[in-house]
């Protein structure tokens, strides 16, 4: 295989392409290919170059350059392969961004057409009217896609009723290594005769006349019957699947016709490029649902309690161990979702049924856990019902992620995760395997598919140590002469890979190993096709993401990393599950820029792996100063949904401000960052002279001229001053305000950020009448601006400034125990947040006591409501409909919840949560909502379009 193309060959691609192309050493190209250098595995390769098609026709141009220059294409969807199949030195292809459409849904017959890049969940949104569902479901749905759950042949949470993609694949369009297309479907006898006997010459012809002629060997059958896993086994998928076109015709009669299918499903894009997909459909489960939630003293007490479990036929029983129970405390999304777990269990398995009725549903509960009770099993059997078991199986998805908040260098690795046996033996096969690695002094993680007998056991390994590396290669040739015992698969469901393929002929034989390379040289005799991955793969601890025994160097830091360890380690928490990559119909705000852009540079994910790539490798003095860094961060909005959505809470948006800082260190702070970040000043400086400030603002022609110099777009709107500002009102109001016999309650001390007193006054005024008609004394205490402003623009020096101000004004005022209440998010919240690590240490626990006396107002008010300090019949009978979309922040470091329950206090009132992501609030300029209206501060009027959002309104 080539290393390395000349940019001139590339260049004439690029005139025939209608997509993306990346091959050259400039800046954004550089930053893609390091993008795509690594997937949800342990590896990292940089590729020779990224595409990103837009049609059949891109694909085809592909083919024949990979061809003509003797490289591979390496196909690629979500990215979240965990086996390194998206890794390589070739050309990456990434179809996730334009192969995304839902061609034809049939649900007469059950049955949709799909381009490869269709995600899971949101193609069974768009089924749902239909009653019908794609049944497939990873942890990852919602934003694994159809071509890569084919590729890996994926099974997930419920593949013991609902099967896996195999099962699934009714027909597919592919292009074949040639170039020419072909589908494969179901044939029946006459017509598969007809293809492999046809005197043409083509690939396809080929194909079906070689594979013909392997199966109809008695030894090959009797080989691929022996030595592939048993029969009882569900999750099989290492190497190629020849044992599923031997259960068709002609091989086994009376059986399925033959379906090229069958094969394509678990190929890892190493046999065809697929560009449409027919797959088959299930009716929606029932409505009623319960999960079991069987807490254990250990795991092998929860490996019986699963043995129970399959003995009353449940959809789905899957195991989660203590380590991802653990994690779940301190991370801000999942420790919402503990409410059901009881004590300190080992491990608790989450046995899930559904029924037509209410009544169906509860007597399968009860004699599951009658069942379990009678032999001992599971010191509590909590059962949830309906919605909130969607909770439940958040926890056990997270999984993956949280065990990434390990801290330290020896970490959880995907290597025997996917080992699977038969689900009688699971108990036996664990056993052995811990005693394993107890011999060699291995921690690990159990969680997942335990009804299928596939439980990912994570070894935690430092892969940074020449050790490491070789106990990883250990622990795997241990492990598969164990899964040989059992008869059980190398691989589930993630995949052979890179990680797996040089030990199947280990596992299975050099014979069977040997027909699995045949096929491979059938359908892509040049290797044009994903080399190196299933068969003929390089060592597997090769080209991992750490050169072994490299020093690490100390990198000094604005921001307090220490409760990351470090910078770098808070980058490497990033397990590449992708969760950032989910769209818009999935909910949630992580990550607003590639729900607009689609693009993976725009990832959470992508950001924290260009980041690690420099600090980790960088020679020069800044670690920071590489424009490749700047690019990928430049569209992040520093909404901070990520430190809540991604499981491993990487906080781009702290990176992002640390990033900057340092890059200004080397280049100096652009004019429009020092505009918005001194935007407290210029806002002082326009409530001297707030009409002359307003017309210049708002009247077209200075207004142009000012947006011109500062480089805003055009058509965008910008920031008025109020005529009077919050506190100058206040002084003049205080005194009414605070009139003895109107206080009932102690004193807040209200933070009147620097959007609140210049440009929202409005809206400080009404929460101020408020809070002093429910009886509140109120002051504002001096203080200066939050330093939000200069934060979203990375000027974290000055930030630190501001904060060090803040915390020893505000501790001197909350001595009594009052609460600080502010109205802004963004700018209250960074009192819990940005300010305790940006303070230095002498000023540590001054800055943790503010921050626990920091309140957004709808927090407090709701406090206030649980003590009885306020009642429903204090507020107006008028009926209203209130639709609430919630500021990022707010999401992240707090919860709606607190709002929706205040604006619920007038009785009738109705609130209505919008499922809605970020709307740029959060942004350079973020602004004070108010009830009916929203601004949006982007600065970047083309890109705000995707979000729905109108920045003029």
């Amino acid at each position: 295989m080539s290393e390395k193309i000349e940019a001139s060959s590339f260049g004439a691609l690029q005139q025939a392409f209608e997509g993306e192309l990346y091959y050259t050493k400039s800046t954004v190209h550089e930053a893609q290919r390091i993008l795509y250098s690594t997937d949800a595995s342990v590896y990292r390769e940089k590729p020779l170059a990224v595409a990103i098609p837009k049609s059949v026709t891109d694909l085809k141009h592909l083919l024949t350059f990979a061809r003509n220059h003797r490289t591979t294409l390496i196909p690629r969807t979500a990215g979240t392969s965990l086996a390194g199949q998206v890794v390589g030195s070739g050309i990456v292809v990434d179809l996730s961004k334009y192969f995304t459409q839902i061609l034809e849904i049939n649900a007469e017959e059950r049955w949709a057409r799909v381009q490869p890049g269709v995600i899971r969940d949101d193609l069974n949104k768009a089924l749902a009217p239909y009653g019908l569902m794609f049944g497939p479901e990873t942890s990852t749905a919602n934003r694994a896609m159809i071509g890569g759950m084919v590729g890996n042949n994926s099974c997930g949470l419920h593949s013991i009723v609902w099967g896996n993609t195999r099962d699934h694949l009714l027909a597919a369009k592919v292009l074949l290594s040639d170039g020419s297309e072909a589908e494969f479907k179901a044939l029946s006898p006459w017509r598969y005769d007809l293809k492999r006997e046809t005197t043409e010459t083509s690939l396809e012809s080929d194909i079906y006349r070689g594979i013909h002629d392997l199966l109809s060997n008695p030894q090959h059958q009797q080989n691929i019957a022996e030595r592939f896993p048993k029969r009882s086994l569900t999750r099989r998928n290492t190497g190629y699947a020849l044992d599923a076109l031997l259960d068709q015709e002609p091989f086994t009669s009376g059986s399925s016709d033959f379906n090229l299918c069958a094969l394509l499903a678990g190929s890892e894009g190493t046999l065809a490029l697929a560009t449409e997909l027919k797959i088959n459909l299930l009716p929606l489960p029932p409505s009623e649902v319960a999960v079991a939630c069987v807490h254990c003293t250990s795991i092998q007490e929860s490996l019986q309690a699963n043995l129970v479990a399959l003995q009353h036929r449940p959809l789905a029983s899957e195991l989660v161990d203590k380590y991802i129970l653990d994690f779940t405390k301190d991370n801000p999304e999942q420790s919402k979702n503990r409410f059901f777990i009881e004590g300190d269990p080992a491990a608790i398995l989450m046995v899930e049924f559904m029924a037509e009725t209410p009544e169906s549903l509860q007597q399968q509960v009860d004699q599951l856990v009658s069942d379990l009770q009678n032999r001992g099993l599971g010191y509590a059997v909590p059962v949830i019902y309906g919605e909130k078991t969607k909770q439940v199986w958040d926890v056990r998805k997270g999984g993956l992620g949280l065990i990434r908040n390990l801290p330290g260098d020896t970490q959880p690795v995907n290597l025997i995760e996917d080992c699977a046996v038969a689900p009688e033996e699971l108990p036996q096969y664990i056993a052995e395997l811990e005693a394993m690695l107890r011999r060699h002094n291995i921690h690990a993680s159990y969680y997942a598919h335990a009804g299928a007998g596939e439980l990912h056991v994570e070894p935690m390994i430092n892969l940074k140590t020449s050790e490491g590396q070789a106990l990883f290669r250990q622990v795997l040739a241990e492990t598969v002469e164990l899964v040989k015992k059992y008869r059980g698969s190398l691989s589930g469901e993630h995949g052979d890979g890179r990680l797996r393929g040089e030990f199947i002929p280990q596992m299975m034989g050099e014979e069977v190993y040997d027909l699995f390379r045949q096929i491979k040289r059938l359908f892509d005799p040049m290797g044009v096709l994903n080399a190196g991955k299933i068969v003929d793969t390089p060592p597997m601890n090769q080209f991992l993401r750490y050169e072994a025994d490299k020093p690490v160097r100390k990198i000094n830091t604005y921001f307090d990393f220490s409760a990351q360890e470090n910078i770098l380690r808070l980058t490497e928490k990033c397990s590449g599950s992708g969760d950032c990559r989910k769209t818009e119909l999935s909910g949630g705000t992580m990550c607003p820029s590639f729900m607009a852009t689609r693009s993976e540079r725009d990832t959470t994910r992508g950001r924290a792996n260009v980041l690690r790539e420099f600090l980790t490798n960088s020679t020069k003095k800044n670690p920071f100063d590489h424009p490749e860094i700047k690019d990928v961060m430049d569209l992040c909005l520093s909404c901070k949904g990520c430190k809540s959505e991604c499981p491993s809470s990487v906080d781009v948006s702290k990176l992002k401000a640390e990033f900057l800082q340092h890059y200004y260190d080397a280049h100096g702070v652009p004019f429009r960052s020092k505009m918005v970040g001194n935007f407290t000043a210029l806002s002082r400086m326009g409530s001297r002279m707030p009409r002359l400030y307003n017309w210049a603002m708002q009247s077209k022609l200075p207004s142009l001229a000012i947006k011109k110099v500062m480089g805003f777009a055009p058509d965008r709107s910008m920031p008025t001053i109020a005529a009077q500002t919050l506190r100058q009102w206040f002084a003049e109001h205080e005194f009414r305000l605070n009139t003895t016999g109107r206080v009932k309650f102690k004193r807040i001390l209200f933070f009147c950020d620097e959007f609140t007193n210049y440009n929202d006054v409005e809206v400080g005024k009404k929460a101020i009448l408020l809070l002093s008609g429910l009886g509140y004394k109120i002051e504002i205490p001096y203080h200066v601006e939050s330093g939000r402003t200069y934060l979203s623009k990375g000027m974290v020096k000055e930030a630190r400034k501001i904060a060090i101000k803040n915390v020893t004004l505000l501790a001197e005022v909350i001595k009594d125990g009052a609460p600080i209440v502010g109205l802004e998010p963004s700018a209250i919240l960074t009192l819990r947040d940005e300010y305790l690590e940006l303070v230095p240490t002498e000023l540590k626990a001054q800055a943790q006591e503010v921050a626990s006396r920091a309140f957004i107002f709808d927090e407090f008010l709701s406090q206030e409501l649980d003590k009885k300090n306020i009642k429903s019949d204090q507020f107006t009978y008028e009926k209203r409909l209130i639709k609430l979309h919630g500021h990022c922040h707010q999401k992240a470091l707090s919860s709606l919840t607190h709002t929706k329950k205040i604006l619920s206090l007038p009785s009738q009132y109705e609130v209505h949560l919008i499922p809605s992501g970020c709307c740029g609030m959060a942004g350079s300029l973020a602004t004070k909502p108010n009830i009916t209206r929203f601004r949006c501060k982007l600065e970047n009027w083309s890109f705000s379009q995707p979000f729905g959002i109108n920045p003029k309104k």
